[in-house]
């Protein structure tokens, strides 16, 4: 298992939820400062400027999951990657990934002599004979991600006009030449968030079962 974990929006965070969005990267920061020694097991008895933490986990015969850090700004990549173990991204095409979030994430981590980031890239993906259908879908599926800052920061970077824009989609070969170039900048993982009609999302799901299958 790996845990992920992130700020959300200031729309959620105080529009929905009533709480303070107030320097975000200073709460995570605290929020990691209490939560990585529980999962190492260790007693804690921290108290930050936005929360207070105190106690123990007492889980038997595991060990701590690596802890991926929602991350696409410079202050939060260097958490992720200097506190963290790594980052999953989302709404973030392969020109970013490898120009902005692989190398800040990177320096990071060898600033603080840790091992190599993970770098999870998660995009919506469908497998389709009507591409244009399913940019479209995309289009209005996902739309709130092209208005939300922190995603639409990451759309500028790409020059994406929205998410339908880094949306992988096509036949099987399009699909593996999507895939490969989120590799190629640097990620570890794929987050396929998958749509389409009800055929293409099952035949979407096939494709990318069988292609971890073969690896």
């Amino acid at each position: 298992m790996a845990l992920g974990i992130g700020l959300s929006h200031q729309i959620v965070i105080e529009g929905m939820w009533g709480y303070s969005f107030d320097k975000p990267a200073r709460h995570m920061r605290e929020y990691l400062s209490a939560l990585l020694p529980l999962l190492r097991g260790e007693a804690i008895a921290y108290e930050g400027e936005t929360l207070k933490a105190m106690g123990q986990l007492g889980v038997t015969n595991t060990t701590a999951p690596p802890v991926l850090l929602a991350a696409l700004a410079p202050v939060m990549l260097q958490l992720a990657g200097g506190v963290a173990d790594g980052t999953v991204t989302w709404m973030t095409g392969p020109d970013t990934l490898g120009n902005h979030i692989v190398p800040k994430i990177t320096a990071a981590a060898e600033k603080a002599g840790k091992p190599a980031p993970r770098v999870g890239v998660g995009l919506p993906v469908c497998l389709t004979s009507n591409p244009d259908g399913a940019r479209e879908m995309a289009a209005q599926v996902f739309s709130i991600y092209g208005q939300l800052p922190s995603y639409r920061a990451m759309l500028d970077k790409e020059g994406a006009a929205g998410p339908a824009d880094v949306a992988i989609v096509g036949d099987e070969a399009a699909l593996e030449a999507g895939i490969k170039s989120v590799e190629s900048a640097g990620a570890t993982d794929f987050v396929g968030a998958v749509f389409g009609a009800d055929d293409e999302r099952e035949r979407t799901i096939e494709f990318l079962a069988a292609r971890v299958a073969s690896a």
